[in-house]
């Protein structure tokens, strides 16, 4: 019972909640999370680390950037709450707004400092898919989608 009441906890911001949406559709980067809330790096990173010690986030260093993913694999709780809050959410003007705007930073490059950069000390070269951009393509999280 004290872990169902640690994810509500978890929920109970509009922030949170839109940044749970961003996530239900693939693992993102904060400044990719920042960028669609237009919100400030210390504002989402203390949302984000909420979110995760209320068990809802999990998260993964890769050089200088933190990439965020839902929380769900063997629990069938998370499972059916991820599954509620996506048909939920497609009926809220904001979440639906978040996403265009999450498309369009994907296809614009997403991340604002490639990873080759970060880790080489190079500058790709001109037309050269972003971090962000190679994840979405390889990516292997898949949006969780409710049940009709």
């Amino acid at each position: 019972m004290q872990e169902l009441e640690g994810y509500f906890k978890g929920l109970a911001d509009h922030n949170r909640m839109r940044i749970i949406n961003l996530l239900s559709h693939g693992e993102l980067c904060v400044c990719d999370i920042q960028r669609i809330l237009d919100a400030s790096q210390p504002n989402v990173s203390r949302h984000l680390n909420y979110l995760k010690h209320s068990g809802l986030v999990l998260d993964r260093r890769e050089g200088f950037r933190v990439f965020y993913r839902l929380s769900a694999e063997g629990d069938s709780t998370l499972q059916g709450l991820w599954e509620f809050l996506c048909g939920v959410f497609k009926r809220e003007r904001i979440l639906q707004a978040d996403l265009r705007k999450l498309r369009q930073a994907i296809r614009e490059g997403a991340c604002a400092i490639p990873t080759d950069r970060a880790l080489h000390g190079r500058v790709p070269p001109p037309g050269s898919p972003t971090s962000a951009q190679r994840l979405w393509r390889a990516r292997s999280i898949r949006p969780i989608r409710a049940r009709s």
